[in-house]
């Protein structure tokens, strides 16, 4: 469809530029009466123009996108489509009141001026473009990408010109990393001031997530690691293998030195009343709660399969 429409629109707008130039240099409409006070070849002419203008611009546009974005990942189509609408959008805005005064140096000067007030008049707003183009060049997230600017966490569905908007995760209606169905706008200038997190974002699409059981003292817990170990290879080892992979990559390209370890692992943690043992494993983050859950089940259910080796804690305090 898209197609289609920018060939027509190249069209509409070639056939008018050809026939405003015709009105506007010939005598053809010579006869006609004054338009508001004006000969009737120069409004015709000119408003002939701007049709072509418009439709010029409008159809290269068209066709620029289709060409740009025709192999392109959704996250890089949508960088590609907001930079064609800033530069066509510039040009057509230009181009236009050019063609309908014929007066190229005074626009660009009252460009110039207007402009100059606007840079005080619209700080805010220019702040978000200009926080626009750093998301474009430095990327610190995408389309796609699960992120939290400032206070609000959320998948990012859309980044423009001004706004950056999330499909919002958590919030005040639910918890445990699951969509609350709202929408929120963070003004792209909030990057520039605040702490950014791309969960997933850093050349790697996964990130590490826990599972803390609580026990007893007088729990076997070398026999309760081995449990919780084996429970988390199971359920998720065969894609954290992958994920280990992708993570030592995007590792290797900053000068962080960490260990990480091939599969999941338990760490042991000492409290006044109980021992918790937390399992670490590396998943998707759209599927960490829903691996957490299941993990947890198999977790417990192994537990009270074991209640010679595996005891729980008595107090309620917990």
């Amino acid at each position: 469809m898209r197609r289609p429409l920018g060939l027509a629109s190249l069209a509409v707008g070639l056939l008018a530029g050809a026939a405003g130039t015709v009105a506007g240099t010939t005598d053809a409409l010579a006869n006609w009466p004054p338009i508001g006070g004006y000969p009737a070849p120069t409004v015709v002419g000119r408003s002939l123009l701007v049709v072509a203008v418009a439709g010029v611009v409008y159809g290269s546009y068209l066709l620029a996108v289709r060409v740009l974005t025709r192999s392109a990942n959704k996250r890089r189509a949508h960088n590609v489509r907001n930079l064609l609408r800033l530069a066509f959008g510039v040009v057509g805005t230009v181009a236009t009141p050019a063609v309908a005064t014929e007066n190229w140096l005074g626009l660009l000067f009252s460009l110039g001026v207007i402009g100059f007030a606007i840079t005080f008049a619209l700080q805010q707003p220019l702040l978000s473009l200009i926080a626009w183009v750093y998301i474009a060049v430095k990327q610190p997230f995408g389309v796609g990408d699960r992120v939290r600017i400032d206070d609000a966490k959320g998948d990012v569905i859309g980044v423009d010109f001004l706004v950056t908007t999330l499909w919002e995760i958590n919030g005040e209606l639910v918890t445990t990393n699951q969509p609350s169905g709202r929408v929120v706008t963070v003004p792209n200038s909030v990057v520039l001031s605040s702490n950014v997190v791309n969960f997933g974002g850093g050349g790697s699409p996964y990130v590490w997530n826990e599972v803390a059981v609580q026990v007893a003292y007088e729990t076997d817990l070398e026999f309760a690691r081995s449990l919780m170990i084996e429970e988390a290879t199971d359920l998720v080892g065969r894609e954290m293998a992958d994920g280990i992979a992708a993570y030592r990559e995007a590792l290797a390209e900053t000068p962080v030195e960490l260990e990480v370890n091939d599969g999941p692992s338990v760490n042991v943690r000492q409290e006044e009343s109980w021992v918790e043992l937390r399992v670490r494993y590396l998943t998707h983050p759209r599927r960490g709660q829903r691996v957490k859950n299941r993990l947890y089940e198999r977790i417990l259910e192994r537990f009270n399969e074991n209640p010679d080796r595996v005891a729980f804690p008595v107090s309620r305090s917990r």
